[in-house]
């Protein structure tokens, strides 16, 4: 009988915290997890990043180094030993953080990568809870999880900011939440009446409420996204989605405002809905 080979089988990371040369001048450390889709070597497939929208297209972790076969082995590693263990990922990542080189500095959750399921979220809470020396930071599109799992009661050690380029930007309140939106240009953050980070990424967390941050200077990257903000650009996107799903026929928005405002008289059944204008 024809014998089946075994999946391969990643070995585990060590250590899982590493720092980057935009990082390190701060002392911070990163958590990093494949971008967006992918597939495992032993045929798994993944997405770490289930509230991406336009931004997958211009993801700067799709690009450069970040798919070097090395640096994506290693990703890739971290990924599995989420996916396979979470009980034993939690207790390592603990206990690395116990190192004294760690203490009072800041951990940065997802160069790459996003929070993709409960479970995820609920491990890295209790990491924080479990180290209140360190501090924790992340940007994040998952909005209604962390609505729901770490709004009501965050650790005092963790910091979040939500960007935009995500299926959930409508969820959203510039006036509420802490938003990050990328620009084109230094000069568009300022227009915008946002503030950039890019002088300390801990700025996003802990500079002005509005942070900006400049697109990746890749060429077709730039010209993907043109003139446009994230925000600008993903709010283009839904409207285009929201009208090819509307059924045939179906009125335009607030078309039923607008007859039910009409004089009396008005055989409404008969007017042809107003098209936005």
């Amino acid at each position: 009988m024809p014998t089946t080979r075994p999946a391969p089988q990643l070995a585990r990371p060590r250590p899982l915290l590493t720092q980057n040369r935009r990082l390190k001048p701060f002392g911070i450390y990163a958590w990093t997890l494949p971008a967006w889709a992918g597939r495992l070597p032993d045929g798994r497939t993944y997405n770490t990043c289930p509230s991406a929208g336009i931004c997958r297209k211009v993801c700067y972790a799709r690009h450069g180094t970040y798919t070097w076969p090395v640096v994506l082995a290693k990703h890739q590693a971290n990924l599995a030993f989420v996916l396979d263990d979470l009980p034993g990922w939690e207790k390592a990542m603990t206990a690395e953080l116990a190192a004294a080189k760690f203490r009072h500095r800041h951990v940065r959750i997802h160069d790459a990568g996003d929070f993709f399921s409960d479970d995820y979220l609920l491990a890295w809470v209790r990491v924080m809870r479990a180290r209140p020396e360190m501090r924790f930071y992340c940007y994040t599109k998952e909005i209604e999880r962390f609505r729901r799992l770490v709004e009501p009661a965050a650790p005092a050690n963790f910091s979040w900011v939500y960007s935009y380029g995500g299926t959930q930007d409508a969820a959203l309140d510039p006036a509420r939440d802490r938003v990050a939106d990328v620009f084109p240009t230094p000069q568009a953050i300022q227009e915008a009446g946002h503030s950039s980070q890019q002088s300390c990424d801990l700025l996003a967390v802990f500079g002005p409420r509005r942070v900006g941050l400049p697109a990746n200077r890749i060429p077709h990257f730039q010209k993907l996204l043109g003139q446009r903000s994230f925000r600008t650009w993903q709010a283009e996107a839904d409207a285009k989605r929201s009208h090819r799903r509307r059924p045939p026929g179906a009125s335009w928005p607030g078309t039923a405002a607008r007859l039910s405002r009409a004089p009396r008289g008005l055989d409404s059944g008969g007017s042809r809905p107003a098209r936005p204008t």
